[in-house]
């Protein structure tokens, strides 16, 4: 893989320097976009001259545009062809939608079409208007494979394929049906991936599938945003919700996510909080109904949500402006699955805090974040009734939990599979 080395100073070019069309330079000024990014920088320039590229940035630095600017560029609009021109997958529904509204949003004005294809949504409606004729399709690598494989879309007018946030794609599971997909769409195509993260598999999808693709690295030694403030707190199981209303409290977030790590845990969560009178929570979770989601993302980026409570569902590629605060209720499982919640917040030069509750036992899952992102977390500490000296996670060597008084009886111990599970993913 070539390797393309990116400076800070392309962030200062503008948009007409990229020699854009009259309607996208409307298009951008319509959507506020005032000057590129440094990865909109890096990118757009080698996308538009029909490059394979291979794109590494944290969240939160314009990704979806870098790649939506050239696609729409150069696509043939005067013809609707049944076979797409263009092709985005995409890890969640999420940020299927998301994506095909900037798409919507950049093409404003123009004859263009493009469809969200997604599982949880009605096969059929997006069956109509693949048959209607689409410019662009972005679809989650399951339901475009479902397509294919019903006839209801073909590839053989495919020119550029993306491959976005291919590090999440990877990690849960998509392998198999990217491959597929890739060897169904023309040998001769564009292929762009952007990724946070670079890990050996994303490589091997490059090597295998990519024409002479250059590594455009816009993040190579800091991939948590220099923006975002990362704190950690030492904390029993039994006292993280006390903890947490403590927090909300002392912070007063103009908006904020709390990550758990199960559809169950953010039930709970979410009815504590309610149950407490927090205002303005709402609750994500991949249980829930493509519609229920749809509708709590939007109540979420109007502001009317200004607390939600979720699993790693919206960890990956959604794009929420405003998001001032992270709270990490419980640690992830995985390191790069840290990296991507916490760019939830400090997005685009915007300040940001992040907080992680840890419990003492974890210290090896802490010192493990810490050497991913090549930087210390910073201890915190808020005073809770009766709560008494919590060791740091750190000097934890083994032996009993950490007692402390309960908010309620603390459960039986439970065989230590989930520390294994830790240890085997990190």
């Amino acid at each position: 893989m070539e390797t393309k080395k990116t400076l800070r100073r392309i962030s200062l070019r503008s948009f007409d320097q990229f020699d854009l069309s009259p309607d996208m330079m409307r298009a951008l000024e319509r959507a506020g976009y005032e000057r590129p990014s440094p990865v909109q920088a890096g990118l757009i320039p080698l996308a538009l001259d029909d490059q394979d590229v291979v794109g590494q940035a944290r969240t939160g630095t314009g990704k979806t545009a870098s790649f939506v600017i050239p696609i729409l560029e150069r696509l043939d609009e005067a013809t609707t062809p049944l076979s797409p021109q263009a092709l985005v997958l995409v890890p969640t529904r999420e940020l299927a939608l998301q994506v095909h509204a900037e798409f919507e949003k950049l093409a404003h004005g123009s004859p263009f079409r493009s469809v969200a294809v997604f599982g949880g949504a009605p096969f059929r409606a997006q069956q109509t208007k693949l048959q209607q004729g689409i410019h662009v399709v972005v679809g989650t690598p399951g339901r475009v494979i479902d397509h294919l494989q019903r006839g209801t879309m073909r590839t053989e007018a495919v020119w550029c394929v993306v491959l976005d946030e291919a590090d999440r794609m990877l990690d849960i599971g998509f392998r198999p049906a990217i491959e597929k997909i890739l060897k169904r769409c023309p040998t001769d195509r564009q292929t762009l991936l952007l990724s946070a993260t670079v890990p050996d598999e994303v490589r091997m999808i490059a090597r295998r599938y990519m024409y002479r693709p250059i590594l455009v690295n816009l993040s190579p030694y800091q991939v948590a945003a220099d923006t975002i403030d990362q704190y950690y707190f030492s904390i029993p199981r039994n006292r993280k919700r006390s903890l947490l209303l403590k927090l909300l409290e002392r912070e007063q977030p103009s908006q904020a996510i709390v990550f758990c790590r199960t559809k169950i845990q953010t039930q709970r969560i979410y009815r504590f909080l309610l149950d407490q009178g927090v205002p303005g929570v709402g609750c994500i979770n991949g249980d829930m109904a493509q519609s229920a989601r749809t509708s709590m993302m939007s109540a979420f980026r109007s502001g009317k949500v200004k607390l939600l409570v979720a699993t790693d569902v919206v960890g990956r590629g959604i794009d929420v402006s405003g998001i001032s605060h992270i709270i990490n209720f419980d640690i992830p499982e995985l390191c790069d699955d840290y990296v991507h919640r916490v760019g939830r917040t400090g997005r685009m030069g915007k300040e940001g805090v992040a907080y992680t509750f840890v419990e003492p036992d974890q210290g090896e899952f802490l010192t493990s974040i810490e050497m991913r992102i090549d930087k210390l977390l910073k201890r915190d500490e808020i005073d809770l009734p009766d709560m008494g000296h919590v060791p740091d996670p750190h000097d934890f060597k083994g032996g009993p939990a950490i007692e402390a008084p309960a908010d309620k009886p603390a459960p039986p111990p439970k065989p230590d599979a989930r520390r294994k599970r830790y240890r085997s993913a990190l």
